[in-house]
Parts: structure tokens; sequence; C-alpha cells
């Protein structure tokens, strides 16, 4: 199977993420049949407003870095925050490209080597960047209930299922509450995870021949050292605040997603609770997290407009939809593809070989 950071593999996942993009948009359009009200709307739209929502496009990558530095610097002291900024960009468009948001946690690895950090630190930062981000969702969620916002979401529904706005936050909220208890136990336990993780290996040196063998012998200290990693993360002061402030700077690294539907509505000049639209957009994110296409495509159009529509007029959902596309994703993706072709720009072999380390450590 083509590994996920091959050039080619990148390359197919940007066409489908372009091509259903556009198609649930085309289809948005029909639907609402807002063709002229589109384009009425962008000649009329608030331009500082759209500055705002370039600006917060950029916590992919500014907010996602100084997240990244915080974690990494504490298991490998040289660290270089630029770099970790463009690790940070990096990891949300190859997360954006892929299904799954699969092809995150490699790209920010690979991207992370290409800095100078050695690969077992690089994936035990992964690892916790994504446990930062799980328990943020878990918790910032739930106590945006508890101090009263989103009330109003128990009164409005998802028409044609007939289920509240209200329900599906709870769910999609308690579902990540489910994936950072899971996530406790195995950071909690890191020898116990670290000694299934060499059971995996032997049974693929025993079973998979003599050339697989090989290939994941090298596995086995790339594991004792995330185990050590982990330690100095779980066992010590200063760790564990590392991990405080990752789930911190979990909230910048997220804040385009958070904040972009509330942004694309005041540069269309409309009006709505800050805090229901910011309640509103996190469970969007949850329910899209996992979502099976690139970046979500389809379905975040699908899903946006079928949630927004409680507070954007049907007219105006094509026009709210690309701009808030843009903000979380699309400018993202167009210069992350830049520069992922300029770091790359006669270097295939190099970075082919790099893939294969990814997978052999």
């Amino acid at each position: 199977m083509a590994s996920l950071l091959a050039p080619r593999t990148l390359k197919r996942g940007l066409q489908i993420f372009a091509l259903i993009s556009a198609v649930g948009l085309a289809v948005l359009l029909v639907v609402t049949g807002a063709w002229a009200a589109t384009l009425d709307a962008f000649g009329r739209v608030r331009l500082g407003w759209l500055v705002v929502a370039l600006l917060l496009a950029s916590s992919d990558w500014i907010g996602g870095g100084i997240r990244i530095w915080l974690l990494t610097r504490h298991v490998h002291r040289r660290t270089p925050f630029w770099g970790m900024v463009v690790a940070g960009g990096m990891t949300a468009w190859g997360a954006y490209i892929t299904p799954a948001q699969a092809g995150g946690g490699p790209t920010m690895v690979l991207t992370m080597k290409r800095y100078g950090v050695p690969i077992p630190e690089a994936m035990t930062s992964a690892l916790m960047s994504f446990f930062t981000t799980v328990i943020f969702f878990a918790i910032a969620g739930p106590l945006a209930v508890v101090f009263g916002a989103g009330r109003s979401l128990a009164a409005h529904g998802i028409p044609l299922i007939n289920v509240s706005l209200y329900a599906v936050f709870k769910t999609s909220a308690a579902t990540f509450g489910v994936i950072g208890a899971v996530m406790i136990l195995a950071l909690g336990f890191p020898r116990t995870t670290a000694g299934l993780f060499h059971s995996v290996i032997g049974w693929l040196e025993r079973h998979r021949g003599e050339r697989m063998a090989k290939r994941v012998e090298g596995l086995r200290a790339g594991v004792d050292r995330m185990h050590t990693c982990t330690l100095a993360y779980l066992r010590t002061p200063s760790g564990l605040l590392q991990m405080l402030l990752g789930v911190v700077t979990s909230g910048l690294a997220h804040a385009n997603r958070l904040v972009a539907g509330y942004v694309a509505m005041r540069a269309l000049g409309l009006h709505a609770d800050f805090v229901d639209v910011l309640i509103l957009q996190t469970t969007i994110s949850f329910l899209l997290y996992f979502a099976p296409t690139p970046g979500g495509a389809g379905a975040a159009e699908a899903l946006s407009a079928a949630l927004m529509s409680v507070y954007v007029p049907s007219a105006l959902l094509p026009a709210y939809t690309i701009i808030w596309r843009f903000t979380v994703s699309y400018a993202t993706v167009l210069f992350g593809t830049f520069l992922f072709y300029r770091m790359l720009h006669g270097r295939l072999d190099e970075a082919a070989g790099e893939d294969a380390a990814l997978e052999t450590a």
C-alpha cells in the first residue's frame, strides 16, 4: 500500500479534496438557488472581517507551531521555533488532504525531522499533541454548557431528522470524552503500552519473514526512547506543566475552526450570540474530526449548511460556507501545497527515504 506521504498519494488527496469541495459548493448553490445572492453578498462583504478571517486561518501555523514547540522542547531542547511553526501548518495540511486526518501525524513527524528533531521525540510529540487536542475538546465543550452557554441550541433542531442541536453537541462531546479516557488509560501505564508495542514487533519478526524482521529491528530502540519521553511528560512536574500548556494552546491551534463561523457571519453583516455560534462550531469540529473524505470535503459543506441555517439565511449560506471553509481549511491547503512542493523540489528521492524511515521508526 502506498505511503500516505508519497507525493503521488498526496497529489491524489489534493485532487479529491478540491473536486468534492467544488461539488459540495455547487450542490449548495443549486439547492438554495442563491446564485445572484451569493455574488451580491461578496460585492457587499466587509473587507475588515475578511482580513480577520485571513489572520485567523494562520492559527494552523502559528497556534499549532506554538503548541508543538512547547511540547517538543521538553524532550528535545534544541527544537527550533519557526521549524515547529512550519510543522504546525504542514500537520494541518496533511490532515486536510487525507481521509480521517490520517496524514496529519506522519506529516508532522516528517517536517519535525527536517528541522532536526529525532523521530522518537517527534512521534512522542505528535502523540501528545493529539492527546492535548482530545483533552481540550473534552473539557471545553462541557465546561461551556455548565456555564449556561449554548442554551438556545436546545430550541433548534436539524431539519428532517428532528434532533436538537444540543443533543448532537452532547453526543459528539461524549465521543471525545471516551477517546480521552482511553488515551489517559494508555498513557497512565506507559510500561504496559510499551510492552504491547514490543509484543507486536516480536510477532512481526516471527510471522513476516526475515526481511520484515530486519525492517522492524530498529523499532525496538525507538519504542524504548518513546517510553522514556512519555515518562518525562507524565512523571515530572515540568512535564505535566508542558501538558497543561499543550491543552491551553490547543485553543490557539484550533482557533480557526472555533471562531471561523462567527467571523464569516460578521463578514456578511450577520449578527448572533458569539458563544452560541462558538458552541455550534465546536459541534461541527467534533463531527468532522474523523470524516472519511479528505478534509471532510462534502461533509463539511453539507453539515455546516444544515447546522448554521439556524443563524444564516438560505440565500447567504453559499457565501457563508465559502468564507468559512477558506478560513478553516482552504487557506492552509493552498499555502501548504505551495510550501510542500517547494520543500520537496528536486528532492523526491530524499523524501521517499524519509517516508521509509517513518515507517521503520
